[in-house]
């Protein structure tokens, strides 16, 4: 791949994944990192324009990808829609560095094609179950990076944190994962460092 690196986002329905994306993006700018979003839905831009309407990135620098059939065939099988937005915005935006590539989805398959992105990261949350890494999902093992949402949540849930804690070193033992609250911020810049040396991204400034 050339020109911009491209940097996946993806996992379950109410994960977390734009919630990431929006507090990565300054992190990104403080960096001296130059960002561009595409966002990923079945029938609705909703998620770009939260995205445009945050502040964080100029508007014109995302777009969205109405797939019209299951998201993870427009990461996966048939990124063409993906690639042309994203050789839009580099043809836009020629100082664009990262962009970042979100797609929906509603279980545990979702995988990135590699002709699509150089880096991608799942999503999953305490409140959707402790079984799930137990479930050992195609996204939840092969993903670069993996984002455990929401572990203020557990107790609330019933969710044994300790278990999925284990449960995911097990699934997972040569590859990084990180346990946030993207609320409070728990998490985030232990993810932005992963992201940053995953991606081979030039070393970013001091993280806040």
């Amino acid at each position: 791949m050339t020109g911009a690196l491209r940097i996946g986002i993806g996992g379950p329905v109410g994960s977390g994944k734009t919630r990431l994306l929006e507090r990565l993006l300054p992190m990104f700018s403080d960096a001296g990192i130059e960002i561009a979003v595409i966002t990923n839905d079945l029938m609705t831009d909703e998620d770009a324009q939260r995205v445009r309407r945050s502040g964080l990135i100029d508007p014109d620098r995302v777009r969205a990808i109405e797939t019209g059939a299951c998201p993870h065939t427009a990461i996966r099988e048939d990124p063409s829609a993906n690639l042309t937005a994203a050789d839009e915005l580099e043809l836009a935006h020629p100082g664009v560095q990262v962009i970042l590539i979100e797609s929906g989805g509603d279980n545990l398959a979702a995988t990135f094609t590699s002709d699509l992105v150089d880096y991608w990261i799942f999503v999953i949350d305490t409140a959707a179950g402790d079984d799930i890494p137990r479930k050992k999902g195609i996204g939840m093992l092969q993903a670069d990076l993996l984002v455990v949402n929401k572990i203020d949540l557990a107790p609330l849930v019933g969710a044994d944190l300790g278990r999925m804690r284990s449960d995911v070193a097990d699934a997972r033992p040569d590859k990084p994962s990180v346990f946030t609250d993207l609320r409070s911020g728990k998490g985030l810049d232990e993810t932005f460092r992963h992201v940053v040396t995953g991606a081979m991204l030039a070393d970013p400034a001091p993280v806040r």
